[in-house]
């Protein structure tokens, strides 16, 4: 216990600062371990920090380094165990499988008897995977069909007005995302089932450390429901561009409608994925007191500050996994609401509203919901797993607990400030409403631009009619006194 005083009086004034009185005291304090003979042990901060948080005695020591800080480990042996606990699999299971009917990610899952810890796989030459190539060989027939009819008229209206051509300039970027599948989703297979495995441990030590398992009330039939609504909206968007529409024939929705859905579904798959953060976050937070009760409450509340730290990670791997996939989507979404929302706005200039401004308006509204929505749960994720979870900790009355559980408590908070649970895409971007609002001033900026130019081809055409217009009225003054003349000749004579 000597040394331990002595260390905790060199800390003490290493916090207070390195003033010449200060240096001159930690000085005096080293010589004095010097003299008693001391040696440096690296590991001494550690060693102690432990033995404050298990217990006093060499005994109690021994007993409790069996006990991880990282809480129970997962071997092999507990599969069962992990497919028994993983609620986050079998409530969201039919977007999983809706994914392997689409072809957009392949990954499988091992028999419930399999001894590994990895549940979720992904396989270049699985079955899943096997089974995307020919879903995605035979949709590439109409889309190529529908793509090469739009690209013709494109190259055939040259002579046609800007405007006129704008339309197939949109429905061809929409077709984009389908040829890009297997880039931006296929080769982050790996990933992804990193991110769901990620998930399923996490289920099973959160129950081993805080003892009640995660509930995730009315996922189930949410994720149902939107499997559901995601083929209906899609089909709703496209036969609407049918009727609205008149160069958008019936046969050409059926390479958007696939498409439309897979949009749709990602959108489901991050509003569903945040909600179980949020979920997650606040069952950690009320459960809360039961490591500030418990017998050794430092150690508890470092299994809690694990816990929470792998599920930052967990939402730092999301946005890894699906990065490529992401950030496509909001680059179509912006491309293709920016010309849009030009061509409804001209077209309103020129001939006031019409059905097809309307078709336009409806892609607009359709692309800026589904940007909101991901910005938005992103943000309300990150704000219920960080900052609410600091704020609960820092409600905890530092005087009712002992040394080294307020320490806990301040490393607890530092962790949240090193591992700020943030939506990122891979380093491209942070997901939250600031991306949606710097997107709304973005497209106003191309927008404003658009629209002068509009504007300058408007003034253009205005003063070539207005030359035609004297043009004529000068020619045919000019012909009249022509005509005026020869009357007058031919009275002379």
């Amino acid at each position: 216990m000597y040394y331990k005083g002595h260390l905790s009086e060199l800390i003490r004034f290493r916090r207070r600062g390195q003033n010449s009185t200060t240096q001159h005291k930690i000085g005096q304090i080293m010589n004095r371990n010097n003299q008693k003979n001391w040696m440096y042990n690296p590991n001494q901060n550690e060693d102690m920090r432990k033995r404050e948080m298990f217990g006093q005695n060499e005994k109690d020591d021994k007993d409790y380094q069996i006990k991880d800080l990282y809480g129970p480990k997962i071997t092999d042996s507990d599969g069962a165990l992990l497919d028994e606990h993983d609620s986050f699999y079998i409530t969201t299971k039919s977007l999983l499988v809706l994914f392997q009917i689409m072809g957009i990610m392949p990954i499988m899952r091992v028999p419930r008897e399999a001894k590994t810890t990895k549940r979720t796989t992904y396989d270049w030459i699985s079955k899943a995977t096997l089974w995307a190539y020919l879903v995605w060989g035979l949709e590439c027939i109409i889309v190529v069909k529908v793509g090469r009819e739009r690209l013709t008229n494109f190259q055939q209206s040259s002579y046609k007005r800007f405007d006129e051509i704008i339309y197939n300039i949109i429905f061809l970027s929409i077709l984009i995302p389908h040829f890009l599948l297997p880039i931006a989703s296929w080769r982050h297979g790996p990933q992804v089932a990193i991110f769901k495995n990620m998930w399923t441990h996490y289920q099973l030590k959160y129950l081993k450390i805080t003892g009640t398992p995660i509930i995730f009330p009315n996922l189930y039939y949410l994720t149902w429901g939107l499997c559901v609504f995601s083929w209906g909206l899609s089909f709703t968007v496209v036969l609407s561009q049918h009727y609205l529409q008149d160069d958008f024939e019936l046969w050409h929705s059926f390479a958007y409608y696939h498409i439309i859905a897979m949009l749709d579904g990602f959108c489901s798959l991050w509003y569903i994925n945040c909600n179980a953060f949020s979920t997650a976050s606040h069952g950690l937070a009320t459960n809360l007191h039961k490591a500030l009760e418990a017998d050794y409450p430092a150690l508890k509340l470092a299994q809690y500050r694990h816990l929470w730290v792998d599920l930052s990670h967990m939402m730092q791997q999301l946005g890894r996994a699906y990065s490529n996939m992401y950030g496509i989507y909001c680059m179509v979404i912006f491309f293709t609401t920016t010309i849009s929302l030009y061509g409804a706005l001209t077209e309103i200039l020129e001939h006031g509203l019409s059905y097809k401004e309307m078709g336009l308006f409806v892609i607009v509204g359709y692309c800026m919901t589904l940007l909101f929505i991901i910005c938005n749960e992103a943000y309300h994720a990150s704000r219920k797993v960080g900052l609410e979870f600091q704020v609960r900790l820092l409600n905890v009355n530092l005087g009712a607990i002992d040394r080294s559980t307020q320490r806990e408590v301040e490393m607890f908070l530092v962790a949240i400030a090193k591992n700020p649970p943030i939506m990122n895409l891979d380093g491209f971007t942070n997901i939250n409403r600031e991306l949606f609002t710097a997107n709304i001033s973005f497209m106003s900026t191309y927008l404003i631009v658009l629209m002068q130019f509009k504007l300058t081809l408007l003034r253009q055409s205005a003063r070539r009619a207005l030359r035609t217009i004297v043009s004529a009225v000068f020619s045919t003054n000019a012909t009249m006194i022509d005509d005026d003349e020869d009357d007058d000749d031919d009275d002379e004579e």
